[in-house]
């Protein structure tokens, strides 16, 4: 892997590669070279204009993964215009551009404003295209004869409308909402709130629903299929014991079309590691996980060893057989610079598919930030 990045002023060049190929035996596909980033970006420009061109992530509550081409953002005063668009990239991240712009593309954008005290107000639109594949098939004609057809679908797969409404009372309570509306499908595709309270003092206490239906390609056969929503409610919180030890816990209830599922879990997290318990039950299987890791580092950061373990019992439904899976992990890190870092970790994995699987990693890391 490498990441390098050059900076000038308010410019700069972002860059992320990975190579990799195979040393103990040649495959069809080494060696593979794979861009996952690169891409000059410009912030505050006449101090009203940052963006990025060339190849660069694409985040949202939609569409995610990467594409080639622009974002720019405007913000100005209380509001901030942010459009985009580029084309799909090709599999396994290669350094070429898509060859059918008019159909492989994603476009979108966003208009978000705080004008009104303590609230932030946001819509959006996005548009994802992937490019159909043809391809040949048999079919009666009307004589009955078979004949070789051309199948040629159109490209449109998701175009989605959104709003946010987030609220904050510093020191009280936040609240987030979200609607995602579906427009080739014509119905709500999601709609999501998230709040969060912590006016007593160390305890936070926070609640999460969502209404969610499927996401389905438009032209997926997926589409025929009768398919029903979720929706899932989760409340929780954590309490500071003191300044390294936080105690966790939050239940979750998803209820589907004519089954529920319940999950619940405790941790505890302190300077030294974390340790944490889960519970599922229901239609979803059922699952008892205990989990632990402790990671510490010394010599000012020269050296950090760390230890992970997990067991894990579980069912995929209440009459199916019980599977325990066990994990563990060890590693180090050697940091000598600021900028290079060695890691080396071994994994352990029994189960009823791998049984005693060994595995051994080794990483070097040399991060190239250089400003001109």
């Amino acid at each position: 892997m490498l990441s390098l990045n050059l900076n000038r002023e308010n410019f700069s060049l972002r860059t992320y590669f990975n190579f990799e190929t195979d040393l103990t035996k040649q495959l069809k596909t080494d060696p593979r070279l794979r861009v996952y980033n690169f891409f000059l970006e410009g912030r505050d420009v006449f101090n009203v204009l940052s963006f990025r061109l060339g190849r660069q992530p694409m985040i949202n509550s939609v569409v995610g993964g990467l594409f080639d081409g622009v974002n720019a953002k405007v913000e100005k005063g209380d509001f901030k215009l942010t459009a985009y668009y580029g084309g799909n990239v090709p599999a396994y991240q290669k350094f070429e551009f898509t060859d059918d712009w008019e159909n492989d593309f994603i476009l979108g954008g966003i208009l978000s404003t705080t004008i009104l005290n303590n609230f932030r107000i946001s819509f959006g639109y996005v548009n994802k295209n992937f490019k159909a594949q043809e391809y040949n098939a048999i079919r009666l004609d009307e004589d009955l004869n078979p004949i070789t057809v051309l199948i040629r679908n159109k490209s449109n797969q998701y175009q989605f409308a959104s709003a946010e409404v987030s609220y904050e009372m510093k020191n009280y309570f936040t609240l987030d909402t979200r609607f995602d509306y579906d427009l080739n499908y014509e119905k709500t595709s999601k709609i999501e709130l998230y709040g969060n309270y912590e006016q007593i003092k160390n305890l936070r206490l926070n609640i999460y629903y969502n209404y969610r239906e499927p996401r389905v390609r438009y032209n997926s056969i997926f589409s025929v299929f009768d398919y029903g929503n979720t929706q899932e409610i989760e409340a929780g919180g954590d309490y500071t014991l003191s300044k390294n030890i936080t105690i966790s816990g939050k239940y979750g209830y998803v209820k589907y079309k004519d089954e529920n599922s319940q999950r619940a879990t405790v941790g505890l997290n302190t300077s030294f590691g974390t340790l944490s318990y889960r519970k599922g039950m229901g239609y979803a299987g059922e699952l008892d996980a205990v989990s632990a890791y402790t990671a510490h580092t010394f010599f000012n950061g020269l050296l950090t060893p760390s230890v992970g373990l997990s067991f894990t019992s579980y069912k995929l439904s209440k009459d199916s057989e019980k599977n325990n899976l066990m994990t563990v992990l060890a590693g180090v890190n050697l940091r000598p610079l600021r900028t290079l870092s060695f890691d080396l970790q071994g994994q352990f994995m029994n189960n009823k598919i791998y049984k005693n699987d060994y595995r051994f990693l080794f990483k070097l890391n040399y991060w190239f930030n250089t400003n001109l």
